[in-house]
């Protein structure tokens, strides 16, 4: 049989075929230097001075987006019923850990992923049942805590401090948030301080007004807004009717402090998204969620806006100049 003589265009054909293969194997084979986590988001606008505030703990981690840390995001943008979904096409690209805040984006991983590790920023962990204790969670997930309950009675002492004779106090708030729970415990602080406290609930921004009015109506001298993320995306609309109505405030964080509500007590949000970084590294170096003890805040802010202090013809006693963080204007 006569033999057949490749010729140079077969010849590298062959090749281009071997190189093409080659590439495609290396390319769906994961580089072991790069860590691999998912970020579910509430809104990137929202939620994006957190985010830098993440990634510089996990730069101090030793882990670095882009060099040995790749992150895919999905970010509900607002629309807070799509998190399920976005959870959904998160644990499918399996990653090594799955990083998210606030109740119901937790709860949309919690329901996506049993396997996954999860590192959490939330307000009462063991009560919405993402934990079994702060010591041993026990499952999947662990994180930060923000204490919100144990501080209401302190947000509502120091309103009372700087509003005089404050004796009513309405409270907003979301089921999204902190949710029935909180309500019922800031009840319980207010009427240990003599105060008597109705509760407004929103579903959307355009309850936000009608519920600020109501608390007026009511004879609210003082509002608690309680911690919700439905809320702080629509805290324009929040802030602008605390101005119209002349009503004092404590706000759930600075950012609504900066923008025109009176005051706010707590940890700050930016370090507890900072604070994520820790916990997510340990993880992706071998520890194991259910065993990593849930942290909680260690250093608090008492931000007051003075300009809306002079605004509502407000003076800040002594003691309040002495307790707060800082001023802003």
């Amino acid at each position: 049989m006569p033999s057949v003589k490749p010729t140079l265009a077969w010849i590298a054909r062959c090749a281009w075929l071997a190189l093409c293969a080659a590439a495609s194997a290396t390319a769906q084979v994961p580089d072991p230097a790069v860590r691999r986590i998912g970020f579910l988001g509430m809104d990137s606008a929202m939620q994006a001075p957190n985010l830098r505030s993440f990634l510089e703990g996990m730069r101090e981690q030793g882990f670095v987006e882009g060099t040995n840390l790749h992150i895919d995001y999905r970010w509900a943008e607002g629309d807070f019923g799509a998190l399920p979904r976005l959870a959904v096409e998160l644990a499918a690209l399996k990653p090594e850990v799955l990083v998210t805040a606030a109740p119901p984006a937790v709860r949309a991983a919690q329901r996506a992923t049993t396997t996954i590790p999860i590192v959490m920023a939330v307000h009462d962990p063991v009560g919405m049942g993402f934990a079994g204790s702060f010591a041993q969670p026990g499952g999947n997930i662990t994180g930060v805590a923000f204490q919100d309950l144990e501080l209401s009675a302190k947000r509502l002492d120091l309103l009372r401090g700087i509003v005089p004779d404050m004796k009513r106090v309405a409270l907003v708030w979301n089921r999204a948030g902190g949710g029935s729970n909180t309500v019922q415990t800031v009840r319980d602080a207010a009427t240990a301080l003599g105060m008597e406290a109705k509760d407004f609930e929103i579903t959307g921004p355009v309850d936000l007004v009608a519920a600020v009015g109501s608390a007026k109506a009511w004879g609210a001298q003082g509002i608690m807004q309680l911690a919700s993320p439905v809320i702080t995306f629509n805290r324009k609309a929040f802030l602008d009717a605390l101005a119209a109505n002349r009503m004092p405030a404590t706000c759930e964080m600075r950012r609504y402090v900066v923008e025109g509500c009176l005051m706010t007590y707590g940890a700050s949000l930016t370090a507890h998204f900072h604070a994520l970084a820790e916990p997510t590294a340990r993880i992706l170096r071998g520890a194991r969620p259910a065993e990593m003890p849930i942290e909680q805040p260690r250093n608090f802010e008492f931000v007051v806006n003075v300009t809306t202090v002079a605004n509502l013809g407000l003076t800040l006693p002594s003691w309040v100049l002495l307790e707060m963080t800082e001023g802003v204007r």
